[in-house]
């Protein structure tokens, strides 16, 4: 059997995306493949701050995150690029002009710092672990890294960003844009070129409408059963859904375990 590189989203794909659970036939199906010589990494939109920990609990060493940004091989940080400088200034002073709420990430943690108290004002307060930092007597042109931005800005709204699609995002929560990098398939692409791997035998598993981006005509792409109708359709195949032990399910029918 050749050896396969593969590359698993988190949330709805090896968790149970109404109870954010792991799934344990998933995890077991991680072992398996591992112990039949195969290469398995996480592939997450998610900070690597974020991303480690859930990747030590499911026994994976390598790592994708920060939306393709962050490379971990065998448990070491090797790379892990802030958005655009420019384009992140740009977004962050045409949504000020706006009047809406703004968040910064700058740097790959719960930190997130604000030029003033807009987001809390307009939103409230993120649902989850986030430390708050107000300065006033900076711009968004001082901050030195910029890794994410949240924008307080109605969907009805968000037309007026004339700069929307500059940077990647996705509406996770109804009141507010989370910007990030939307590059999964660069991560892998960079993650094979470390590891001398052909990409052919790439295999990557998603669930929703930022895996799109990492299924490519040039490997094998998986979606998960409970996947959104998009991603099923560029799919090579639909396996069950992810608490239906869909990823145990698609190992075993190609004979990968």
């Amino acid at each position: 059997m050749n050896k396969k590189y593969f590359f698993f989203d988190i949330d709805g794909t090896l968790t149970n995306k109404n109870t954010g659970e792991l799934v344990e036939s998933a995890k077991h199906t991680i072992q398996l493949l591992q112990n039949n010589g195969h290469f398995v990494a996480i592939c997450s939109g998610r900070a690597f701050y974020k991303t480690a920990p859930f990747a030590k609990e499911v026994g994976i060493s390598n790592i994708v995150s920060n939306g393709g940004a962050a490379i971990t091989i065998s448990n070491q940080l090797i790379e892990n690029r802030p958005l655009d400088f420019d384009k992140a200034v740009a977004l962050c002073e045409e949504a000020q002009s706006l009047g809406c709420g703004i968040l910064i990430s700058p740097s790959d943690s719960v930190d997130v710092l604000m030029i003033d108290d807009l987001f809390i004002n307009q939103v409230g307060y993120r649902q989850e672990p986030t430390r708050y930092f107000l300065n006033q007597n900076i711009t968004y042109k001082d901050i030195k890294d910029i890794y994410k931005i949240y924008i307080a800005i109605d969907e009805k709204d968000e037309h007026k960003l004339t700069l929307l699609d500059s940077i990647g995002h996705i509406r996770f929560k109804p009141p507010y844009l989370t910007y990030q990098h939307d590059a999964k398939d660069e991560g892998i692409y960079k993650m094979m070129s470390y590891l001398h791997g052909d990409i052919k035998d790439v295999v990557v598993f998603g669930d929703d409408y930022n895996d799109l981006i990492m299924f490519k005509d040039e490997w094998i792409s998986i979606a998960m059963g409970n996947a959104v109708d998009e991603l099923k359709e560029k799919a090579d195949f639909v396996t069950k859904n992810s608490y239906d032990d869909g990823i145990e399910f698609a190992c075993r029918h190609f004979g990968w375990i």
